[in-house]
């Protein structure tokens, strides 16, 4: 297939890439590389007995023993795109090559078995591997399993912490992972998390590195309070009691790194730095060795006072450091021998080439007991009036895109599974181009939305790319399930644009099915919207029974929207598509010709108080101001004030020289004085229906917001469009959305980690350390990547938003919530990146991003169930794909299936997910199952639960299996961490299989804790 050069222009909830031409030569990568068969390879390979812990060197027991690690750290995209920074291509924005790094750092390995070295990001050693002969591929090998070179981490990227997923988390590791055990076994297997420069950590994020048997964790960054107090009190390195509900199981030793990620001052030897070699020879004028050894024993002295042991780390190495390996070695080489040379005059101080992983085995073997944390490192400020909270938000656009496209990969991954594709059509390879290009996505500078605007581009395109191909593996997975006979299937077309009320070939179709997937494993009822021409249709079931349908006219923003100016829809056609677990149904959409063209129902203007009311809810409207009010909970005749309207944060100028010259940029949020709002005069008008209820606001020209309440359901949907923000006044500006009610918080609130579990929050406070508040609002903010909420005891009410995207949240007064949904700045951060945050458009007047807030008001009883369960069906949401049709239902329905569900048993148990279902190697598949309900938060749904993996899936004859760590790259019966003395606990396990129960022998019963997730490598009988 020829090449094509492509247009990239991310808008609203997702990222328009069009073909402009079709004359490119560039070379596709290669795809020849395939991970190996084995079921588990580290079992072919090579001794172990010199890799992980058996190469550490132990160091002195009476002195300072001096770990240096030899380090690169290497963003997978942010200046240039990943591309660009492993080639070395756009040297005139920074000139590095993560090619030439590895090349040269395997060299002086080579040239000295003393020296060591660590490697992170397995995107781009992979790129580097595929391009290596057999001879280098062998002597890589050896450094492996020497330990001389480690693999530190072992996911394709280092991931951002405050807006990913915990679904991607996992999966961008799984890749990493299974590269690294495919290629090496079990020497390159990672034992240690390496978080040295995302802006912040989260709690999620540990325990999830302690359910893939990790012994340790360190990180670089962390609030300079909190950092202050924990070096004066030597109390840097801590056991993160990192989950509520798991235990022990979530468990995980943690470090701060002195010096982020840096070498120390005066001691950075790379090409790219300004301290100079080390001159040793007295002969040479610049001889500088005993000034050298002095400044560095007075650095490694100063350092250790804030340590408790008498080992320290010192990171040596930085961005993309190593070019010229050898450079970098020959000083380190004679630092190290110069230092150790003092030991004849009286000095104790060890140094010697080492590793995070043998620091850790050192930290473990002083045998002390170390202190505990139970909270998270959100939010991270690294002076005064710089709190990063920004990024929480920025790039709206891309946050939504990455969301959504992890949606439609967990969607190809669980059908190629289940129609047992790989074999056939190569689907892995095709599979593979879309995790690839999610693993890059998670990067700190990805998802974030810290990186410039072209590599901005780069990772939506990459994320198109990988769409497309695995749309072909879901056509494929449907031909295959849905044919009877020998007809194909008619092919599929996917509408990315449907949120903007876009779809080139319904607008143009007159008949047509609809397949729409579910991927959670309940059935559920879904709201399936279909823009088309203005007209009357018909909505038939796979009986061939007419559907409930709703016309709904496109309001005159969405026809204004610059990325929609070819679509010809004027109205949307509303049905609910009640989808079996795990499986597919089919519509059919005609026109009906024969009639009149509906009329669509017009929009009334709200002048009195008015409601939209459904069998659960009624929302009330101010006829005034056209805001919302209140809402009433019928079964319980409760009627909770709340009110939603939109305010602006002014965007800090500033140079950034000094703290309070801070300027509000991509990473940070600093406002000038508080929240404005967007406009004082809204107009609200209401569209009745059978099915669904608007109420359209528009507050200027570019805030609107269509307010739904659907039938039968418990939530009130807010969909709001807002941008371009304007900047003719030269003030940027941040954009939130603040719901206001009458409950009484007390300043507590609550946010998801990662999507998992809950956090506390509280306004100006920190668990740890008492804060000392610079910045009222931003100090305030903290991640929200699924949900935020507030509650209220003495009414027995909480008010819950759930977002469609990661996103900055706070509750800054008393009762409410507030999230930000865009941001438009002016003024460089000066952390880095080099540009503003200035998002132009296709149309380059600004961007326009369009999102969804849910509403869920409950007892508080019901108030977890319910967002428990919405949650996942927002993440999860149906994939739907239309394609021509002449047939009637009763035709079709004999040449293809028109509804199926991969579960045998027809349903999960109401607090299972399916996390994971993928094929895996030769015959097997990987499942993931969790339990995503806490302790304590349903009395019935909170309880352990049993699901019988053996009789799970439709097809399927499953042979065997084997549980597996998290990250799916080792036995769990083979996992044995490192054990530590904790504080108020004791002495940890060692065995991983501890934590849970064995499977049932018969039907492999999996018995699932509160928050636990379950992972198993099943052999198929093919």
């Amino acid at each position: 297939m020829a090449n094509m050069i492509w247009k990239v222009s991310v808008c609203l909830l997702c990222t328009v890439v069009t073909v402009c031409s079709v004359s490119l030569s560039a070379k596709r990568p290669d795809t020849t590389l395939r991970f190996q068969q084995s079921v588990f390879p580290s079992q072919q390979k090579e001794s172990t007995s010199q890799c992980q812990y058996e190469a550490c060197n132990a160091g002195k027991p009476d002195m300072l023993n001096v770990h240096m690690v030899a380090h690169t750290h290497d963003d997978v995209g942010w200046l240039k795109t990943v591309d660009q920074y492993y080639t070395g291509a756009r040297p005139e924005i920074t000139d590095v090559a993560v090619q030439y790094i590895l090349d040269t750092v395997i060299q002086e390995l080579r040239a000295d078995p003393k020296r060591k070295f660590i490697y992170v990001e397995v995107a781009f050693f992979y790129r580097w591997w595929r391009e290596q002969h057999d001879y280098m591929r062998h002597i890589v090998k050896g450094l492996v399993n020497k330990g001389q070179l480690q693999f530190i981490l072992g996911g394709w990227c280092m991931n951002d912490e405050a807006s990913t997923h915990y679904n991607a988390i996992i999966d961008q590791h799984t890749i990493g992972f299974r590269f690294l055990e495919d290629t090496f076994g079990e020497c390159g297997r990672p034992v240690i998390g390496w978080q040295i420069d995302p802006f912040g950590h989260s709690r999620e994020q540990a325990s999830l590195f302690a359910q893939f048997g990790f012994d340790g964790y360190f990180f670089g960054r962390l609030d300079y309070q909190d950092k202050d107090k924990r070096m004066s009190e030597k109390t840097p390195e801590m056991m993160w009691e990192a989950s509520a509900d798991l235990g022990e199981q979530g468990f995980i030793f943690t470090g701060v790194n002195y010096n982020g990620y840096s070498p120390p001052t005066g001691f950075c030897f790379d090409s790219h730095c300004n301290d100079g070699p080390i001159v040793d020879d007295h002969k040479l004028e610049d001889y500088n060795a005993d000034v050298k050894v002095k400044q560095f024993l007075k650095i490694v002295n100063e350092q250790a006072r804030n340590y408790s042991t008498n080992h320290i780390m010192l990171t040596m190495g930085s961005d993309f450091q190593f070019t010229n390996a050898h450079q970098n070695y020959k000083n380190l080489d004679k630092l190290i021998q110069l230092v150790n040379e003092q030991e004849r005059n009286g000095v104790k101080v060890n140094a010697f080439y080492s590793t995070p992983q043998c620091y850790l085995l050192a930290l473990n073997k002083a045998n002390k007991t170390w202190t505990t944390k139970q909270d998270d490192f959100f939010p991270y400020a690294h002076r005064p009036y710089s709190f990063w909270t920004g990024y929480f938000t920025s790039r709206a656009a891309l946050k939504d895109y990455v969301r959504k496209t992890n949606n439609f990969l967990q969607v190809c991954k669980q059908l190629d599974a289940l129609a047992d594709l790989e074999a056939k059509f190569g689907s892995d390879l095709k599979i593979r181009d879309l995790e690839q290009a999610m693993g890059v996505a998670q990067h700190h500078d990805a998802v974030s939305g810290t990186s410039k605007q072209a590599v901005a581009d780069d990772y939506a395109l990459r994320l198109y790319k990988g769409t497309v191909r695995c749309q072909e593996v879901i056509y494929d997975s449907y031909n295959k399930l849905l044919s009877k006979g020998s007809d194909a299937l008619p092919e599929q077309h996917f509408c990315p644009l449907v949120n903007i009320s876009s779809c080139s070939f319904t607008e143009t179709n007159t008949k047509f099915t609809v397949i729409a997937y579910n991927p959670i494993g309940r059935k559920l009822v879904a709201p399936i919207r279909v823009p088309v021409t203005a007209g009357k249709f018909r909505v038939l079931n796979s009986q061939g029974q007419t559907l409930p349908s709703q016309m709904i006219s496109v309001t005159d923003r969405t026809k204004s929207i610059p990325e929609r100016s070819n679509s010809k829809a004027n109205a949307e056609l509303y049905f609910e598509a009640l989808l079996p677990a795990l499986g597919f149904s089919t519509f059919f959409v005609e026109s009906t010709s024969d009639t009149p063209s509906e009329k669509l129902a017009e929009e009334e203007k709200i002048t009195e108080r008015f409601s939209m009311e459904n069998e659960h809810l009624a929302v009330h409207f101010d006829g005034e101001s056209g805001l919302l009010s209140g809402i009433t909970m019928k079964k319980e005749n409760k009627e909770v004030s709340v009110g939603q309207n939109f305010y602006y944060y002014e965007g800090h100028p500033g140079n950034n020289s000094k703290p309070e010259f801070q300027a509000s940029g991509a990473y940070i949020f600093r406002p000038v004085g508080g929240a404005k709002k967007v406009s004082t005069k809204v107009i609200s008008t209401n569209v009745t229906g059978e099915l669904v209820q608007e109420v359209r606001q528009k507050f200027n020209d570019w805030t609107t917001q269509v307010i739904r309440l659907y039938r039968n359901s418990r939530f009130v949907e807010f969909e709001w469009t807002v941008g371009p923000i304007p900047i003719a006044d030269k003030i940027g500006k941040e954009i939130v959305s603040r719901f206001n009610s009458n409950l009484q918080n007390a300043d507590l609130f609550y946010t998801d980690s990662n999507g998992r579990e809950i956090l506390e929050r509280k306004n100006n406070y920190r668990p740890t350390w008492k804060l000392v508040q610079t910045e009222m609002i931003a100090g305030n903010y903290f991640p929200v990547n699924s949900r935020i909420y507030i509650k209220d005891k003495a009414l027995d009410t909480q008010l819950t938003i759930l977002t469609d995207r990661s996103q900055g949240g706070a509750s800054p007064i008393h009762g409410s919530i507030e999230l930000m949904v865009h941001r438009r700045l002016l003024y460089d951060d000066s952390l880095g990146v080099g540009e503003p945050l200035n998002e132009t458009g296709s149309d380059g007047k600004g961007l326009v991003i369009r999102g969804k807030h849910y509403l869920l008001l409950e007892n508080l009883a019901e108030a977890n169930s319910s967002h428990r369960d919405f949650a996942e069906k927002l993440f999860m949401q149906p994939v739907t794909s239309f394609s021509a049709n002449e047939l009637t239902p009763a035709e079709y329905n004999k040449k293809f299936a028109t509804s199926w569900s991969g579960l045998k048993t027809g349903t999960l148990p109401d607090n299972v997910h399916l996390l994971t279902l993928q094929g895996w190697r030769a015959k097997t598949i990987l499942v993931r199952l969790e339990h995503f309900y806490e302790k304590n938060e349903d009395p019935k749904l909170s309880q352990p639960v049993t699901v019988q993996l053996k009789d799970l899936f439709v097809g399927l004859e499953m042979v065997s299996v084997q549980e597996l760590t998290l990250g799916a790259n080792k036995k769990l019966e083979d996992a044995k961490r490192l054990m530590w003395k904790v504080e108020n606990h004791g002495t940890t396990k060692a065995d991983m299989s501890s934590f849970v129960t064995p499977l049932d022998s018969s039907k492999w019963g999996v018995l699932l804790n509160p928050m636990q997730i379950r992972t198993f490598q099943v052999e198929i009988k093919m």
